[in-house]
């Protein structure tokens, strides 16, 4: 339950080690929220330009606070240090506004895991949806969600509007359930036999033939890889935003896999559906069972498996190879291993091991 490890003391955080982003924050703002451990970090997002916090990492930090009490000293758009002081989260319903075209995919991960383990809620989250170095909305429900479930951890998302960048003006919400029972064990070391591959093209407020000339392409690039695939065109609901996106979800005999492209004024739509097509075929080219962002995702409920945080789980060991080994996921794994009682074994092949110590 969160809040038990208050006992254990604050955390002193480098902003700048490894990657340096903004995921340091997301996460180290989850597990204090998870285990009632305060943090002090130095150097916020370092390694970024511009450096320090932006608007949506600010958001992060106020809905942290929202759904916890949590108190924070240094929340401002530019600081380099933060400090957070959490307390215990309260389950209920909580609206929260990231901001112009701040990704709501990343604030909902952020602050998904504590609601859950406190017993559940909704979250009614206002910016972008589909943005460029973010996980999308349909990222997070095609791929994200099925792997928390393994977890024990179940919620439902619906989209009321989608946000582009820059305007932003998206919406969308969760409804988080309470934990159910964990697995032992997750085991993932192969994809398996490739069973499904769907190509979805959507368009918010842009006229239709860009979403077929984005699955058309689509399509015909997979299908030169000797990938065949199918295809829906849809129409996004927006507000004052516009624009388009390419998902594709491949479907494995162990596992899936995602891959978006987001179009952008003056870019032609052939060459969004090429993009994610391109994507895909490098990840089947690849070993890897979890492409190289599901393989990062991964790490957080691994490690609150392992630790103990989901209920009894024997030996709540997770196993899996990824389709590259980045920084972003080595960071992550060290910025865990200082939260929770756990260790997280990355091999340069790509293999992954998270255990309790």
């Amino acid at each position: 339950m969160a809040g038990a490890d208050r006992h254990d003391g604050p955390v002193e955080l480098d902003g700048s080690e490894g990657e340096g982003g903004g995921q340091m924050l997301r996460s180290a703002l989850s597990l204090s929220l998870i285990t009632g451990r305060p943090f002090h970090m130095t150097r916020v997002r370092a390694n970024r330009q511009p450096p320090g916090l932006r608007p949506q990492h600010l958001a992060c930090v106020r809905g942290a606070e929202a759904i916890s009490g949590g108190r924070s000293e240094g929340a401002a758009v530019g600081s380099s240090e933060l400090r957070f002081e959490p307390e215990p989260v309260r389950p209920g319903d909580y609206v929260i506004e990231v901001g112009t075209a701040g990704s709501t995919p990343l604030l909902f991960q952020c602050l998904f895991y504590p609601l859950a383990l406190a017993g559940g809620g909704s979250l009614t989250l206002r910016g972008g949806t589909h943005l460029p170095h973010s996980p999308s909305y349909h990222y997070v429900v095609g791929v994200w969600l099925p792997v928390t479930r393994a977890y024990g951890l179940h919620t439902s998302l619906r989209l009321m509007h989608a946000g582009f960048y820059p305007e932003g003006a998206g919406e969308f919400i969760a409804e988080v359930e309470p934990v159910s029972d964990p697995p032992s064990r997750v085991e993932l070391p192969a994809r398996g036999t490739l069973r499904d591959i769907s190509v979805s093209s959507f368009v918010g407020g842009l006229p239709f033939t860009i979403a077929e000339r984005q699955s058309k392409a689509a399509v015909a690039a997979l299908r030169e890889q000797g990938i065949y695939s199918h295809a829906e065109n849809r129409p996004l609901p927006t507000t004052r935003s516009v624009g388009t996106v390419t998902f594709i979800l491949a479907q494995f005999e162990n596992t899936l896999a995602g891959f978006t492209a987001l179009g952008e004024r003056g870019r032609p739509a052939e060459e969004v559906g090429r993009e994610a097509a391109e994507e895909l075929a490098r990840f089947m080219e690849s070993g890897g069972a979890l492409d190289e962002h599901l393989g990062d995702q991964i790490l957080l409920p691994a490690a609150l498996l392992a630790a103990g945080k989901l209920g009894p789980a024997s030996p709540g060991t997770t196993r899996y190879t990824t389709e590259r080994v980045t920084e972003h996921l080595t960071t992550h794994a060290r910025l865990i291993e200082r939260f929770l009682p756990v260790r997280v074994t990355v091999e340069p092949g790509g293999a992954v091991e998270v255990a309790p110590t």
